[in-house]
């Protein structure tokens, strides 16, 4: 996606900018029988550059995960998965301005996060996932942002920190009408080795409105609490339109016509 504006001799003011958006959202999902192979990979990156400002970063985020699964009931499994979450550079205070304090960065923090519960998918449209057993570890490997209390670091010149509590997460896609499809994401945890009251919690929403094959606009709003972070509500809201492309392979075995045996021949 790109953004641009230019003024000359304009009373009203403004500075000439021009920005862009990059991203990648794709699942791929495997299931047969008893067995469910959920993966999603979610990129993203932008950048805006200001007259007099200079470039400033606008979007940046790595999630990636994977969740294995086997029936045991109607629409719920048995499961097994992990995740990551991180971003692609580093993130300063200011408004991102790479001249003030670094406060973030590749892999600091990253969020790793193993664990097994239960999932249960009654369609393609709605995943819930229950880990009562779930290992989250917490990297800063920036060793300029290794300082106690920084992300929950228990000490100076740490790079980890280890939690072990209840991660609960869930997926809901709408169609809300033709060519307008709304995806919400949701996600709690809760440390059951240190203040187990203090949840972190995070909901994203992306409205994606298809004008034609090659361009749509997107608007995201993600909502985050994390007291180890900040103890303040992170909101982070993004419009844009520009080229995309929607990349679908595969069949689901029930929707082929050799397997629907209620149609008539």
């Amino acid at each position: 996606m790109l953004n641009q504006a230019a003024f000359s001799n304009w009373v009203g003011g403004g500075a000439n900018n021009v920005g862009w958006l990059a991203g990648a959202n794709y699942n791929m999902t495997y299931e047969k029988g008893k067995d469910l192979w959920e993966n999603i990979i979610i990129l993203g990156y932008g950048q805006n550059n200001t007259q007099g400002v200079g470039n400033r970063k606008t979007q940046d985020v790595i999630n990636l995960s994977t969740n294995y699964g086997r029936e045991f009931a109607k629409s719920w499994y048995l499961s097994g998965g992990a995740s990551l979450q991180t971003q692609f550079a580093g993130g300063f205070e200011d408004g991102n301005n790479p001249d003030a304090k670094k406060i973030s960065n590749f892999m600091a923090p990253g969020y790793v996060n193993v664990g097994v519960g239960v999932t249960y998918r009654p369609n393609d449209n709605f995943t819930m996932t229950l880990r009562p057993a779930n290992a989250r570890i917490t990297f800063v490997l920036d060793e300029e942002l290794q300082t106690a209390g920084n992300y929950g670091l228990k000490n100076d010149g740490d790079a980890s920190l280890f939690q072990f509590g209840f991660l609960g997460t869930a997926v809901y896609k709408l169609k809300l009408m033709e060519n307008i499809n709304l995806t919400n994401t949701a996600s709690v945890f809760s440390n059951y080795l240190d203040h187990p009251e203090r949840l972190v919690l995070a909901y994203g929403a992306v409205l994606n409105m298809k004008i034609n094959k090659y361009i749509s606009s997107n608007i995201t709003v993600d909502v985050l609490y994390d007291h180890n972070q900040i103890q303040k509500t992170q909101l982070k809201q993004t419009l844009g339109v520009g080229l995309a492309y929607n990349i679908d392979n595969g069949k689901k075995a029930s929707d082929k016509k050799e397997q629907q045996s209620w149609m008539k021949k």
